[in-house]
């Protein structure tokens, strides 16, 4: 007797069990043009391999879907109805399995081929029984049309879009509006999504149903981005399939460095010339913040290398409104370049006075 082989909806599509997203969807396509109706009309093969192909892609391109069947084999709705999710303890063979019909009785006595225990519950328990198992492997037909006209008609979501975007670190700080430039996917206006036309492939789009058009976007930069920060541009993205809504664009920012200040998350540190004479008898030196000047009260005999905490005055907080992290001023002590006859005299005598006091 000829071994009852179960769907295996990779094997249809052609791809590995490891396939991503991208790889499902490009293997759909291209099989989903060749064998279309109405590219091979009076074909009953054709027809009938454009509906296995439906029925895979439909399974495998949702995530949710996709571990059931991983899980349980074509059996997945039955599961997923019983509340199954995919990620319990395994307890019974996988899609894509072949099982000899002489070898059914290892299945209810509680052991596979390959010695792996599975456990079935039996009718009295509401479990799977003998005849409801035969109609998961035979009785299946009836559903898979179904699943094929949904996979035709259910709205899909579009694909999100990433776009780089460089922006100063006054912009940054700021905020800042940019016109953006972007190749983005829409619906082929030549056959509407569709990929046929007339009776053929689209020539426009090459049967994929998109195109990509340049889309110029006005966007807003929030103040207090950093390196690697997601902007997301509700709506622009990718066309939605059958109805579905259009993807997002998120902007992937780089914030260029600036010479002033080194940035450590919404904190920034910069440094602060001290004059010797302020370092040594106290008094203030300027400090730069990112809106201007503000004057540093300097103690007596501080020494290079120390750092003042100016509070508020760091980078905003790009989700705490009003709020700015703080600014590190670290000191460096400036000796002058150039000196008077009389300013070399105070030098020379306080060298002697310290030479003197150290002896």
């Amino acid at each position: 007797m000829p071994a009852v082989q179960f769907k295996d909806y990779y094997k249809t599509l052609g791809v590995e069990r490891t396939a991503d997203e991208k790889a499902i969807r490009t293997a759909y396509r291209k099989l989903a043009r060749q064998h279309h109706p109405d590219l091979n009309p009076g074909d009953k093969g054709a027809e009938d391999r454009f509906k296995e192909v439906n029925e895979a892609h439909e399974v495998l391109s949702d995530p949710d879907k996709r571990k059931l069947y991983d899980r349980f084999g074509e059996d997945w709705e039955r599961y997923r109805d019983a509340g199954f999710t995919g990620d319990e303890p395994q307890g019974r063979p996988g899609a894509g399995r072949t099982q000899d019909v002489n070898d059914f009785g290892s299945w209810f006595t509680g052991q596979s081929g390959g010695g792996q225990e599975f456990v079935y519950s039996s009718p009295d328990e509401g479990g799977e029984g003998f005849s409801d198992f035969f109609r998961t492997m035979f009785g299946s037909g009836a559903r898979s049309s179904s699943r094929q006209q949904t996979a035709r008609s259910r709205p899909r979501r579009g694909e999100d879009l990433d776009a780089p975007v460089e922006v100063s670190f006054d912009e940054a700080f700021h905020g800042a509006k940019r016109q953006l430039s972007l190749q983005a996917p829409e619906v082929c206006t030549t056959c509407g999504g569709a990929g046929f036309a007339r009776g053929s492939i689209c020539p426009t789009c090459d049967g994929n149903g998109v195109v990509n058009k340049a889309r110029t976007l006005e966007v807003s930069i929030p103040a207090g981005v950093t390196t690697g920060s997601k902007v997301r541009i509700s709506g622009q993205g990718g066309p939605g399939d059958n109805g579905g809504p259009p993807g997002d664009v998120y902007l992937i920012v780089t914030v260029r460095p600036d010479s002033r200040f080194e940035r450590d998350g919404d904190d920034l540190r910069t440094e602060v010339d001290v004059p010797a004479d302020v370092a040594a008898l106290g008094g203030e030196a300027v400090v730069t913040t990112p809106t201007g000047k503000v004057a540093l009260t300097i103690p007596a005999e501080t020494q290079a290398g120390k750092t003042f905490r100016l509070r508020g005055q760091g980078m905003p907080k790009l989700k705490s409104k009003g709020q700015r992290g703080d600014l590190f001023a670290r000191t460096r002590i400036t000796i002058p370049t150039t000196t008077s006859p009389r300013e070399r005299e105070l030098w020379e005598e306080l060298r002697k006075i310290r030479t003197g006091e150290s002896k």
